[in-house]
């Protein structure tokens, strides 16, 4: 199956770039480009994308609102998932992309081959949380954000038995279901049910928005690491 991809960023090279890598690859096809956010949500609406590569800052409607916009519309039958793309300066935005909808962020300086990792991933209905860049994120801006700090913490975790807990304070901490496994000493196979239970039970999308719901409910905090 090809994966369609739609390229968003304002800076037409960026876009070029990322163009020559993705069609380099025989299962990635990019549909369309989109230098602002607004024609972002249109060509989404019109040429169907797979995943969208959104750029956060931009002239006009921004990567944040683009992400909330186009994942609101969603449907069923075409649910295009958002991959973010950051820069460390502009990493206070991430969390609230994350918010929006997002199934993850990729630095702008990744390696082609991670890219195209993170597109292919995303495609299959994951989500991209870097171990490294995610807990660095949440630890310096989880307490600057209003929205994070005024939010009443989301309802549900009164839902979830004992392990799962356990699970989703290893999954805020950045660790892949392998890696849980080894921590837990369980088969991977088992940890990856309870992420689903952890999901299904707190009607969160994915392990991103799972990473971010620990923050709000006070299981994860800035600089905890267990």
């Amino acid at each position: 199956m090809t994966v369609r991809v739609l390229l968003v960023d304002d800076q037409p090279l960026l876009r070029t770039g990322f163009k020559l890598i993705l069609e380099a690859e025989s299962d990635l096809t990019v549909v369309g480009e989109a230098g602002d956010g607004a024609t972002a949500v249109e060509l989404t609406r019109t040429m169907l994308p797979d995943v969208v590569l959104m750029d956060i800052r931009m002239p006009g409607m921004d990567g944040i609102e683009a992400t909330r916009r186009i994942v609101r519309e969603g449907a069923a039958a075409h649910d295009p998932r958002v991959l973010i793309l950051t820069t460390f300066d502009l990493d206070e935005y991430v969390i609230e992309a994350v918010r929006a909808g997002a199934s993850g962020f990729l630095l702008k300086d990744a390696p082609p081959e991670d890219l195209v990792s993170a597109i292919r991933i995303v495609a299959a209905g994951d989500a991209i949380v870097a171990p490294s860049v995610t807990r660095r994120l949440l630890d310096k801006f989880a307490s600057r954000l209003p929205s994070m700090r005024q939010t009443p913490p989301p309802p549900g975790l009164e839902t979830l038995t004992e392990r799962e807990r356990e699970v989703l304070k290893h999954v805020a901490r950045g660790l892949s279901n392998a890696e849980i496994a080894r921590e837990l000493v369980v088969s991977e196979t088992t940890v990856k049910t309870h992420v689903g239970n952890v999901l299904a039970k707190l009607g969160l999308r994915d392990r991103v928005q799972a990473v971010v719901y620990a923050y709000e409910t006070g299981m994860s905090r800035p600089g905890q690491n267990d």
